[in-house]
């Protein structure tokens, strides 16, 4: 079992910045990738960006490239998601999640362990 904890959701002007983070316990040697999903009221979950545990490979969508940056710190078990430039539609409940899988997963059907969510708000 993996056990995931958001925090540093917040509330933030548009153009502004925000950091989460998402703190991991349990059995990582069983985890490839970490990832970050949002779902804003009314839509299905979306994927953000995913990160490989070892070796730091990244990958991200078309609509936060450029502006965010996952990245992980392996002696914390954390990983982050550093967002700049935010924008009114970047609101949503942002999800960390952890998988098995041995490839870069980009739905969120391919991830085992997901986090409660922290709510980030941009306003206009």
């Amino acid at each position: 079992q993996v056990h995931l904890v958001e925090s540093g959701g917040g509330l933030v002007q548009a153009g502004g910045s925000l950091r989460l983070s998402c703190a991991a316990s349990g059995r990582m040697f069983s985890i490839y990738a970490m990832g970050w999903f949002r779902q804003a009221p009314g839509k299905e979950r979306q994927f953000v960006a995913a990160i490989r545990w070892s070796g730091g490979n990244t990958y991200y969508a078309d609509s936060v490239k450029g502006r965010f940056t996952i990245s992980r710190d392996n002696a914390k078990n954390t990983v982050y998601l550093q967002m700049n430039s935010l924008k009114p539609e970047d609101t949503a409940v942002y999800y960390c999640a952890a998988s098995k899988l041995v490839r870069m997963p980009t739905t969120d059907g391919a991830y085992d362990y997901w986090g409660q969510g922290t709510q980030v708000t941009v306003s206009s």
